[in-house]
């Protein structure tokens, strides 16, 4: 078979490897998308909770409360879960994770992440716009509930800090809930409203519509083996059923399975997994879920998706690849049918998906240090669906020569050695 041939392979067709793809398309690259799967949006874009959070200005970093962090060590929070045998995996990680949330370094993670939150909004409209799926971004922002005083106080607190960076919010009381989502119930202390964040019921479908768009713009689509990736003669090349694909320069955009490409080229990146469950469920009768609506303290989410209402949890510590364990999705079941009325499971069981993380809750951006031609876009952590368009700009601005929007040093490899 005749060898294909591009400027650029991006590796991993999620929101990150198609946003990077659109964007180095629109530079006039000739680009082509290389996944495991035959379709884009299959692996960690399709299972979210569908914001786009163009208000989240602080990462999530690990809690420095001393109760908090009690209840996450006896795996007693509905927040977090983690497994009892794949503790020695992931505990150097943890603690690594732990010291970059000190005060001062997690303000230094806000403030480089913050102008690609700030952009985040932008690029998926502009896309949204181009690919003429306008029914795929509400605008209905999203709401926190809290069942306790001190955690709404503290909501409140995070609010005007917040407010600060040009983040619009609203405490909502118990009337105001009821307004916005009278089939919610429960015992409130009260709310916090984000009205800008944009809404996707079909993250997946969302992936699938800009493929098709860079797609219809004349780019690629293989499916293929990422872990082929061998550099000869000045190209990156990878196998594919319908022949070897190469290209002067390659992306790693394959979320938490990028450690399959830069670990054997010998790059030791602190990547690991925050893994999560989501179930779809009919709503009962004539219930209708107006926005997304996150149970803080309980750890679940709701959100009004095309398929259903979706449950989503927060997050389990374990291996990437070990067998699912959806605890949290037992759990969260009836505190979920108690808040909004929810009929049968529509899927036939939870799916399971894994959020790619660095410790510094940052994503690599930019030039591999070592091989030419070698670029990075990957380890988005909780916010891949929000970020992966406006990182796939930053991405191509550097790798086409232009001005970078953002300082993209803050994202560079080399900040772990």
């Amino acid at each position: 078979m005749a060898e294909l041939r591009a400027d650029v392979l991006v590796l991993g067709a999620g929101m990150v490897g198609v946003g990077a793809a659109l964007h180095l398309q629109k530079r006039g690259r000739d680009v082509t998308l290389i996944d495991r799967h035959d379709t884009a949006g299959e692996g960690t874009s399709f299972g979210n909770a569908g914001l786009i959070e163009s208000a989240s200005v602080f990462p999530y970093m690990f809690p420095r409360d001393f109760g908090q962090i009690l209840r996450y060590a006896l795996n007693r929070s509905p927040q977090v879960r983690y497994s009892i045998s794949d503790l020695p995996a992931f505990l150097p990680w943890l603690v690594r994770y732990f010291l970059a949330s000190s005060p001062e370094r997690a303000m230094r993670s806000a403030m480089a992440e913050l102008p690609l939150i700030r952009r985040s909004l932008i690029e998926h409209e502009a896309l949204i716009a181009e690919a003429n799926v306008p029914e795929l971004l509400r605008r209905t922002g999203w709401i926190k509930l809290f069942r306790s005083d001190a955690t709404l106080a503290n909501a409140a607190h995070e609010l005007e800090r917040a407010r600060q960076y040009g983040v619009a919010g609203e405490v909502l009381d118990a009337k105001a809930i009821a307004a916005r989502e009278p089939n919610l119930t429960g015992d409130f202390a009260g709310a916090v409203y984000f009205p800008a964040p944009g809404f996707v019921p079909d993250p997946g479908g969302l992936a699938k519509a800009y493929a098709a768009l860079f797609g219809r713009k004349g780019g690629r689509f293989f499916v293929g083996d990422a872990r082929t990736l061998e550099q000869t003669g000045g190209r990156w090349r990878v196998a594919t059923p319908e022949g070897a694909v190469t290209a002067r320069e390659v992306v790693v955009a394959m979320g938490p399975w990028s450690d399959q490409v830069f670990g054997p080229l010998g790059y030791s990146i602190p990547l690991s997994v925050k893994r999560g469950y989501h179930l779809h469920l009919e709503p009962r009768g004539n219930a209708v879920l107006h926005h997304p609506v996150l149970d803080t303290d309980l750890g679940y989410l709701l959100a009004p998706m095309n398929s259903g209402i979706r449950l989503t949890t927060g997050v389990e510590f374990a291996r990437r690849d070990a067998p699912p364990s959806p605890v949290q999705i037992e759990r969260a079941l009836p505190r979920a049918h108690a808040l909004f009325p929810l009929g049968a499971p529509v899927d036939a069981q939870p799916w399971m998906g894994a959020r790619p993380c660095l410790p510094d809750m940052l994503p690599v951006i930019g030039k591999a240090p070592r091989h030419a031609g070698l670029w990075f876009d990957f380890g988005h952590q909780h916010h891949g669906l929000t970020l992966g368009p406006a990182t796939g700009r930053l991405l191509a601005e550097m790798m086409t020569g232009e001005t970078p929007f953002a300082d993209p040093g803050p994202f560079a490899a080399e900040r772990f050695g």
